[in-house]
């Protein structure tokens, strides 16, 4: 360096020349490099402090280098070699400028605090091509704030399987005890069960060897001999080594007509690379056939383009991180879907398929930021069928194994019957991987153990075997466990950087015409009987406000009361569901509230639902439309026909005080600790007044930040606290708003659900919902609703509701998803 400046003063005065032309390229530079923000402030920013010099002839100098125009990434600076050619070393972090304020410090995610970006990138460019510089980011703007690490099982070191090694085996002695539990009449099943879960897959090989061996019989004939249904298939399938139990699955699965494609999607969307290799292997060697082929004979499309990628188990391993290609893949993967006309499926093919957990890790993060919504929403939107269910089993396998099969098992039991076939293949092919975070991400999730949800679910020694798989019963435990603990973290932070976009499905319509719908439905209902479907299309895909204007048309052209009239036209689901879209949203609401107080009993779940679920704007019009309706205020309604701190928490709401504004994040550290000390604490009256004072006056920002605080401080998720220590309607109401933070319109979507599950349906809560969220999220609850069960609302309103109020809820749900 020090050549080339010596080099440089000798033509200085050549150079002087003309010392106002090196100024533009000068400025530029100088523009270029410092960009708009303060330092700290952009963790990509460079410094051009070591460029510059006082003095006019080094501003000629500079001019003049060939680093000028050479641009190096975040952490490095330019420098020139022996061949006067520009390259890009790491920043020395000790050459970075001091700084002055804690608001230029940076947060890396080893938790510590650097006084710059400039320092932090210098810093992770030393690190490049270690492991510690892969997972070295940029995590927040300011000092590191202390937290406790949530503890995770290392990877390769802690045992993670319910299933170990039985101590003391003797393959032998125990070819002899199954031989004699069911040489005979009958069998001791019992003794069967009780030996074989105990024994790990590798001591399980060892006895069917020595059983050949001492008897010369096969061990697995004799089991199919002796076992029948569903308890024949889990003990026989203990029996076999992993791979070639993956290979019986997938062979069952496309044998015969027809294909089942979740049973392919389960198993290649989540084994690792080793497993697949040994997958193969261990088909070719069972049924001498190659399982690339025969996956290619039975499927088609995109669908079967991904399953040959997946079947190479050529996946980076988690180690390869590109930090290079995050952004990259990010920006392809939305280009290919959101962005394009159509949808470039291949592209999702090769980053999806080939890229490390790791690294694809990265992008989702990225995706979401550049996209304001997750990559599985994107790819419900762009991709379908069986190819759709792939690419989210993909992601979900990547994000978090334990939790993609913890849904798997949830899915596989509830509701009536019970999904047998993939109950008995996750559980027994986990038992020796990752069941215990299967059962603490299952608890989590669906606020009851998996050992409890199999008692419930099964039966005889068929639920004797699944529950020693299982290995404990984690509700009995009351403990929260690690890997559920990260689950809920990463929900809270979804909640706290999603841009949701709210979509009702009912819009003001075009060309408007108040007096002809008025016209339309007064011939509806003159004259004898009555056209409901005529009166249905015209009120369901109007907007409220257009639904207020017919009301005034109707009277002017008729001198008649609209409302009245389809009172007295209509009856039953229809006449309520009809009229309540004739009332403005506050009146509406306002009406709900009345019923659930007034008479005797008061219905706490619309108290809930309307009082958790509105905003201050909301609130504020309820009350209005409450008072000008009944004469009284909603406050003293609520205040007469309610008690306890079930009153005080609905009458903070009813206030419409919550505040509005950002998030605070020295603020939420603080309201998490006041709420994880009162969670331990025995003081019950300090329990509910506490989370009261947080959850019923802060900001839904504000709060998604404090929940996720309060998971990093306790390891338990926020609602999971307050179930384990409130009761009652005090419970309902926290948990309401806590899920109302969360995610709105998933809140919706689960009680639309339990409205129709089961037998009967709660036409009321339908209905209620149906109405108020038309026109604001509807069409978000839609997504939820079939992301969380699998099937859409149009199809579970069309199969669970009859006649013209089926009809009506149809229209004003949009479409079947």
């Amino acid at each position: 360096m020090r050549a080339w400046i010596f080099f440089l003063l000798c033509l200085a005065g050549k150079a002087l020349a003309a010392p106002q032309e090196a100024l533009p390229d000068e400025t530029e530079v100088i523009e270029d490099l410092t960009t708009e923000e303060p330092v700290g402030a952009n963790p990509v920013q460079v410094e051009v402090g070591e460029f510059e010099e006082p003095t006019e002839d080094v501003e000629e100098i500079v001019a003049e280098n060939p680093c000028q125009n050479h641009h190096c990434k975040h952490g490095k600076v330019c420098e020139v070699d022996d061949n006067n050619s520009p390259m890009c070393v790491c920043q020395d972090p000790s050459s970075c400028p001091a700084t002055s304020g804690v608001f230029e410090k940076v947060c890396g995610t080893d938790n510590k605090t650097y006084d710059s970006s400039c320092h932090f990138f210098a810093t992770k460019c030393t690190l490049e091509g270690t492991k510690k510089g892969h997972k070295l980011h940029l995590d927040y703007i300011g000092p590191c704030k202390f937290i406790p690490v949530i503890p995770m099982a290392p990877k390769g070191k802690v045992y993670r399987g319910s299933v170990k090694d039985f101590p003391g085996f003797n393959a032998s002695q125990d070819a002899d005890a199954l031989y004699n539990a069911m040489k005979g009449f009958g069998s001791d099943k019992d003794a069967i069960l009780d030996l074989i879960t105990s024994r790990s897959n590798k001591q399980r090989v060892e006895i069917c060897q020595a059983y050949k061996s001492q008897y010369g019989k096969d061990l697995i004939a004799d089991l199919k001999y002796e076992l029948t249904g569903k308890f024949e298939r889990l003990i026989v399938s203990l029996m076999r080594p992993p791979a070639y139990s993956d290979a019986k699955e997938i062979k069952d699965a496309i044998a015969g007509v027809g294909t089942d494609e979740k049973c392919l999607i389960e198993i290649l969307a989540s084994r690792t690379n080793q497993e697949i290799h040994d997958l193969v292997a261990a088909y070719k060697d069972a049924y001498e056939r190659d399982l690339e082929a025969d996956i290619v004979g039975d499927t088609s499309g995109h669908f079967k383009k991904m399953l040959v990628v997946l079947l190479q188990g050529a996946r980076e391993e988690d180690d390869v991180v590109s930090e290079d290609l995050v952004e990259q893949d990010a920006k392809d993967l939305l280009e290919a879907g959101e962005l394009k006309w159509g949808t470039d499926e291949a592209q999702f093919i090769y980053i999806l398929g080939r890229r490390s957990k790791q690294h694809l890790r990265m992008v989702f993060d990225e995706y979401l930021k550049i996209s304001g919504k997750p990559i599985e929403r994107s790819i419900r939107g762009e991709l379908s069928g069986d190819f759709e269910k792939l690419m989210l089993a993909v992601v979900k396998c990547i994000r978090s194994t334990a939790e993609y099969f913890a849904e798997r098992l949830y899915k596989a039991m509830k509701g009536l019957g019970t999904r047998d076939n993939t109950l008995i293949r996750i559980m027994v092919s986990r038992s020796e991987i990752d069941m215990l975070d299967i059962r603490e991400v299952f608890r989590t999730k669906y606020d009851k153990s998996l050992h409890n949800m199999i008692k419930e679910d099964t039966s005889g020694e068929y639920k004797k075997a699944l529950l020693k798989l299982c290995g404990g019963d984690d509700d009995a435990a009351g403990e929260f466990f690690p890997e559920a603990a990260q689950v809920a973290y990463r929900m809270w932070e979804l909640s706290a950087v999603a841009k949701v976009e709210l979509r009702g499905t009912v819009q003001p319509v075009g060309n408007f015409n108040d007096d002809g719908d008025a016209q339309v439905l007064r011939k509806a209902m003159k004259g004898l009987g009555t056209d409901e479907g005529a009166i249905i299309e015209v009120l369901t895909q109007r907007s409220n406000a257009q639904r207020q204007q017919i009301l005034k048309a109707y009277k002017a052209h008729y001198g008649r009361d609209l409302l009245a009239d389809l009172k007295s036209e209509l009856s039953g689901s229809l006449a309520k569901l009809i009229l309540g879209l004739m009332l403005t949203p506050a009146q509406y609401d306002a009406k709900q509230l009345r019923k659930a107080v007034e008479g005797a009993g008061t219905d706490e779940s619309t108290l809930i639902e309307i009082m958790a679920t509105r905003n201050n704007q909301e609130i504020a019009a309820i009350n209005e439309a409450y008072q000008q309706a009944y004469h009284k205020s909603l406050e003293d309604d609520l205040s007469s026909d309610t008690s306890g701190h079930f009153k005080r928490i609905l009458v903070s709401l009813a206030l419409g005080n919550r505040d509005e504004g950002p998030e605070n994040l020295t603020q939420a550290h603080e309201d998490a600790k006041k709420l994880a000390d009162v969670a331990s604490n025995d003081s019950s009256d300090s329990l509910e007044t506490r989370f009261l004072s947080i959850l019923c006056t802060r900001s839904y920002p504000h709060l998604r930040r404090v929940f996720q605080e309060f998971v990093k401080m306790t390891n338990h998720d926020v609602e999971h606290s307050i179930r384990k220590r409130m009761s009652g309607d005090v419970r309902d109401a926290f948990v309401a708003i806590v899920r109302s933070v969360k995610n709105k319109p998933a809140f919706f979507a689960d009680k639309l659900y339990k409205s129709m599950k089961g037998a009967g349906t709660d036409e009321r809560t339908l209905t209620r919902i149906m109405i108020s969220r038309s026109e604001i999220d509807l069409l978000n609850i839609r997504e939820e609703f079939i992301d969380l069960f699998d099937k859409s609302l149009y199809h579970m309103i069309e199969k669970d509701t009859s006649g013209d109020y089926r009809n009506a809820l149809l229209a004003l749900c949009g479409g079947d998803d």
